[in-house]
């Protein structure tokens, strides 16, 4: 289910301070969050954030396509290893 309009999009507090800090440096680093939740704004374009999956930091570079998603989208948490071969099928 989808955030009411009127609502408008949620982005965690500190996450705008940590663009608008990163905006005003000239160096290109990797903005560290834990907040997956958070949707990508127009602000955010260009910038490169580390997203954590629980485990490490999955590095992120917004571009004009990703606005509108959640941060978490671009850092998955699970990973598919693939099905098991069922031995039974293949004797046969």
């Amino acid at each position: 289910m989808s955030r009411s309009v009127w609502k408008g999009p949620f982005v965690d507090g500190y996450l705008l301070n940590k663009a608008e800090a990163a905006r005003a440096s000239t160096r290109n680093e990797i903005i560290k969050i834990w907040s997956r939740r958070s949707t990508i704004l127009p602000q955010f374009v260009g910038l490169t954030f580390g997203v954590y999956n629980g485990k490490k930091f999955i590095p992120v570079q917004v571009s004009e396509n990703m606005v509108g998603h959640k941060f978490g989208e671009f850092s998955p948490t699970r990973t598919f290893t693939g099905h098991s071969s069922d031995k039974k099928a293949k004797r046969g």
